[in-house]
């Protein structure tokens, strides 16, 4: 019976109070806290960096108080200048706190560098997709005096003849050395 007493009694209601009141400001305060700690309401929207030089990226972002990390550079693309970036995430338009960061994709300075392959005694069907695949464009046809008609005997870019294993930029041109199929 003292049990149901004490629950009827003034010091338990006191002791309700105090619990109350104590849970209400703890939570009052961890809410006042994270919207401080959070920057819950700010807002900066990112802008958009396409085709801007990485000098000209880092003043953007400084002036918005955002960072900014380069990720990658992507495959060359000639739409775009040297060096500029290609790719951005979050997208502009987006909104984000400060200090966030903005991670970028370039634009290389140039195609990469390909092995050219060995070719040498493949037919000029097989080489020209080979070749096509690996990025390369084709050039000219020449023919020398050869058993092998249409028979690669070589191949040449800008005048210079190429040796198997040599690079060559992607997308360079490669001009075929092929065998004219006639007996000397």
């Amino acid at each position: 019976m003292s049990f149901f007493r004490f629950l009827i009694s003034k010091s338990f209601f006191i002791q309700i109070m105090i619990a109350v009141f104590s849970l209400s400001l703890l939570i009052v305060g961890m809410k006042w806290w994270l919207g401080y700690t959070t920057n819950h309401e700010q807002k900066i929207q990112v802008p958009n960096l396409n085709k801007m030089s990485l000098s000209n990226v880092e003043t953007t972002l400084n002036e918005l108080d955002l960072d900014f990390l380069v990720i990658d550079s992507a495959s060359y693309n000639p739409k775009y200048p040297k060096k500029s970036v290609i790719e951005q995430t979050p997208e502009s338009g987006s909104f984000v706190k400060e200090k966030r960061k903005i991670y970028l994709t370039l634009n290389p300075s140039k195609y990469r560098d390909i092995t050219v392959p060995n070719l040498n005694g493949k037919s000029k069907r097989q080489a020209i997709t080979q070749l096509q695949s690996k990025g390369f464009k084709i050039g000219e046809f020449f023919y020398i005096p050869d058993i092998g008609k249409d028979v690669i005997r070589g191949l040449k870019s800008n005048g210079k003849k190429l040796k198997p294993g040599s690079k060559l930029e992607k997308n360079g041109v490669i001009d075929l050395i092929l065998g004219d199929g006639k007996r000397r």
